[in-house]
């Protein structure tokens, strides 16, 4: 499971976009990301895409995913 709140390239407002997580700044959804990613899309076309997201945020969310796969050390 994902703890976004370790992640600094997103933030959740409760007020905002229905409390759903989003990129540091703005008003699009991490899964947004990820559902361009599984469509086919690549990092540069997102950014290209949804202004105000940042490659730097990108890479950071699947850093930050890539971890949290990782087994947990005994």
């Amino acid at each position: 499971m994902t703890l976004w709140k370790d992640c600094n390239a997103v933030e959740r407002d409760m007020d905002r976009v229905g409390g759903t997580w989003v990129f540091v700044g703005t008003r699009i959804p991490v899964t947004a990301f990820f559902e361009n990613l599984e469509a086919g899309a690549t990092v540069d076309e997102f950014v290209e895409w949804f202004p105000g997201v940042t490659r730097a945020q990108l890479l950071a969310v699947l850093q930050h995913t890539e971890q949290s796969l990782l087994p947990v050390a005994a």
